[in-house]
């Protein structure tokens, strides 16, 4: 098992950016897919980013593409998430997830299996 632990969140204005963290203990990162979510407040948890266990595919939501840039360092156990030029509808809690089987292709939050605690990002206008 992983056990993701996400850092990195703040209040930022819009335009700017902020870098997100996820350091997972347990067994080896490499072996895990991983995946970043969001969830906003009366809204459902959904995908932004995923990437390999290699680090060389990824793949993003429409929302995000061009302004957020997700990547690992599987050294330091540790992924990331690169937000640039933040919107006010960017505002949520950031997830990181991690999954053994499957592929970085997979969206479903119900297809990643290890998760942790969120992280708030808020964007003022």
């Amino acid at each position: 098992q992983v056990h993701p632990v996400e850092s990195g969140g703040g209040l930022v204005q819009a335009g700017g950016s902020l870098r997100l963290s996820c350091a997972a203990s347990g067994r080896t990162f490499g072996s895990y897919i991983m995946g970043w979510f969001r969830q906003a407040p009366g809204k459902e948890r959904e995908f932004v980013a995923s990437i390999n266990r290699h680090g060389d595919m990824t793949r993003y939501a429409d929302s995000v593409k061009g302004r957020f840039t997700i990547s690992r360092d599987n050294a330091k156990n540790t992924g990331y998430l690169q937000m640039n030029s933040l919107k006010p509808e960017d505002t949520a809690v950031y997830y990181c997830a991690a999954d053994y089987s499957g592929s970085y292709l997979q969206i479903g939050h119900y297809d990643y299996h290890y998760w942790g605690q969120g992280t708030q990002v808020t964007v003022s206008s």
